[in-house]
């Protein structure tokens, strides 16, 4: 995760959203046709970039290597200590896949979901960034069998509904949802994962952006090499949003300006 700012997130909290792919040129490329996206470099190297939109940080982008390795979008949540969560993640049955390590000015890892939903944690500082806001993106949906098994996992690995932190746990009819002063930061969405229409919808953390329109978005995706389907509940949260699969492969959504 790029070190962008020096701002201490909210504990638990998504802070960051990064893509990693085989071919970070290919993937700049690819964003920046269909999302208007630019980029620039950032500390941790030059396998690191970091997309911006007006200037403002978007996410951030790094290479994945190895065979089997594959193109996916991960959000990020704030943590005061990282060795604590990595414990809290071993002890509770899931996988902790990398780290935690000392990245930039902080420290990151890698894990995923006893559903097998990848995820990561930071420690330190970073962008004032929130998900739903400025340049962030809209939506943070994880697509799981089970929302509320998967609430008390994730609030035991990061304290949500603590009275000492700053996020707090709502529960719907069939979704969970983690807001932080009010404002919505990501929600957990249960059922039809196994018969939903496209089968690449495994248990997974989907990244949702705002575009000023979403249908010109997914044919743009086509016409840049990648794939694109009007996404439909539970993903698909407005009438105009749309699944897109970049070039290698990682999936993310896109909203219009009616999404909720």
């Amino acid at each position: 995760m790029p070190a962008l700012g020096t701002t201490m997130p909210v504990t638990g909290a998504p802070c960051w959203v990064s893509l990693v792919t085989p071919d970070p040129h290919a993937a700049r490329s690819f964003y920046s046709q269909v999302m208007g996206w630019g980029f620039r470099g950032s500390s941790l190297g030059r396998d690191f970039s970091v997309a911006v939109a007006d200037d403002a940080p978007v996410a951030g982008m790094g290479c994945c290597r190895g065979r089997g390795s594959a193109a996916r979008w991960t959000p990020y949540f704030a943590v005061a200590d990282a060795d604590e969560t990595a414990d809290r993640v071993r002890e509770r049955g899931a996988t902790l896949a990398v780290g935690p390590a000392r990245l930039g000015a902080g420290r990151a890892a890698l894990a995923a979901d006893r559903d097998g939903a990848a995820f990561g944690f930071w420690e330190g500082p970073a962008p004032a960034w929130t998900v739903g806001r400025g340049s962030a993106p809209a939506r943070l949906d994880l697509m799981t069998r089970h929302a509320f098994e998967a609430a008390i996992f994730y609030a035991e690995i990061f304290d949500w509904a603590k009275p000492d932190r700053g996020c707090t746990v709502e529960y719907a009819q069939d979704h969970v949802v983690v807001q932080v002063a009010g404002h919505t930061v990501a929600t957990l969405r249960g059922g039809g994962i196994e018969s939903a229409p496209d089968p690449r919808m495994r248990p997974r953390w989907v990244v949702d952006f705002h575009v000023a329109d979403s249908r010109a978005t997914a044919v743009a995706a086509g016409e840049a090499g990648g794939e694109s389907s009007p996404a439909t509940p539970p993903l698909g949260c407005s009438k105009d949003a749309y699944i897109i699969c970049d070039p290698s492969g990682a999936l993310f959504t896109v909203s219009g300006p009616g999404a909720a």
